[in-house]
């Protein structure tokens, strides 16, 4: 071999050791990567469990490692009706998943100097300025001191001023108190309902709405609001539509071609059938597009993706914001996205699972009784689908389900883990 070629063979070994998820898609024997293929095979009998039981119709189940997919199968069928076979690249309503999407892109302007997570949303949207809390005087028996007491007074609503305005930090952390439980949720107004038509710019009108609690005393789930305003954020800040931001700046540089707001016919043919459950089984969901429409692009919860797509924004995160030699973000702005900015003891939190920037994370995995890493991150949805990132073990699972049936992530999580063997 000449010296020239031991120079090239060299720099690709180094390549190789300081940058093993920089080639991302390719595929590998789990053994290749430290995973046992037989273990590997009980995510297939997990799902296969789920069918058996007539909880879900089908799935499709995704696992990678150091940049490599080791696990990509479909399981069942997408329609109880027609039985057509799961394919591998079925497209789901990802519906919450989305919400790490819109952060990335809040992220972004953030490193450009165009957003600040201190700054108040009223920067953006003047309405937000001056807020409202909604409280409630609790029942009371009415008459006089002196008298017999007569019959209770019901509740009474009044509103206190926020003790300050609400910030971009709030609505990534879920701490801010808009639109977080039926108290400000009476008070959306027309236009949330009719968001579908409007699109992002109806969140305008939510500068009228009350807050559920004093901003940053307590986390509760903003489900829909909170992340539109972000995404109309990401529209006043770039420049751009949300949908045009996330293609044009995410998306397309990642390769992920296959994850959109609004399906062509094409794809609606590839689209998963989505249930609810009852007492009789599995009903298919009444309105199962509420989440998008052609002009509503909500970083709540609008996006449809194959796994595959998804995964490939998953592995961004996990290779600290850079994938196939395209950087979206700095290595410190991932490892911040996944911080516990919300620690597990405020009010709203579950043991041992903190809460950064659109992602929740393990802050311990004794708490949570889970397999998963300590800084592990990730998100769910709705309508069943779930995903994480594992940075110290350098996993990403994704799971695409249409039914939500929760037990099912932390099964997804343990028949991952217990295949990892090095």
């Amino acid at each position: 071999m000449s010296i020239a070629s031991k120079r090239t063979c060299l720099r690709l070994c180094l390549l190789a050791l300081f940058f093993p998820l920089a080639a991302f898609a390719q595929t590998a024997r789990p053994e290749a990567v430290g995973m046992s293929s037989e273990r590997l095979n009980r995510v297939n009998e997990m799902v296969g469990r789920y069918i058996a039981s007539g909880e879900i119709t089908g799935a499709v189940t995704l696992v990678a490692r150091s940049g490599r997919i080791v696990h990509l199968q479909a399981h069942g069928v997408m329609d109880a009706e027609s039985k057509k076979p799961m394919q591998k690249d079925t497209i789901f309503r990802i519906a919450s998943m989305s919400k790490p999407v819109a952060g990335v892109a809040i992220l972004m302007l953030v490193e450009e100097g165009k957003v600040r997570l201190s700054d108040p949303v009223s920067r953006f949207i003047p309405s937000f300025k001056d807020l409202k809390v909604a409280m409630t005087l609790p029942a009371r028996p009415s008459g006089s001191a002196a008298g017999p007491p007569g019959p209770l007074i019901p509740p009474e609503p009044y509103t206190v001023p926020a003790d300050r305005e609400i910030t971009i930090l709030d609505l990534m952390t879920h701490t801010s108190g808009l639109l977080s439980g039926p108290a400000s949720n009476a008070t959306a107004g027309k236009a949330f309902a009719e968001r579908r038509t409007l699109g992002l710019k109806y969140v305008e009108s939510l500068g009228s709405s009350q807050l559920e609690f004093q901003p940053g005393t307590r986390w509760a789930y903003s489900a829909v609001a909170g992340f539109d305003v972000l995404s109309r954020v990401v529209e006043i800040a770039s420049g751009m539509s949300f949908k045009d931001f996330v293609n044009e700046r995410i998306f397309k540089p990642i390769g992920a071609k296959e994850i959109f707001f609004w399906p062509t016919a094409a794809q609606r043919e590839r689209l998963v059938t989505s249930y609810t459950s009852g007492p009789k089984g599995l009903i298919p969901r009444e309105n199962p597009d509420a989440m998008s429409s052609e002009v509503y692009f909500s970083g709540a919860g609008g996006l449809m993706s194959t796994a595959e797509s998804y995964a490939r924004f998953a592995m961004l995160l996990a290779n600290g914001g850079e994938l196939n030699g395209v950087r979206l973000l700095a290595p410190r702005t991932v490892e911040l996205m996944g911080a516990a900015y919300i620690p597990d003891t405020l009010p709203g939190r579950s043991p041992g699972e903190g809460y950064g920037l659109s992602v929740r994370t393990v802050t311990d995995p004794v708490a949570r009784r889970t397999t998963i890493s300590k800084g592990s991150f990730g998100w769910s949805g709705a309508y069943g689908t779930f995903f994480w990132v594992d940075p110290e073990k350098r996993i990403v699972g994704v799971l695409m389900v249409q039914t939500p049936v929760t037990p099912m992530w932390a099964d997804f999580e343990n028949a991952v883990m217990q295949a990892v063997i090095d």
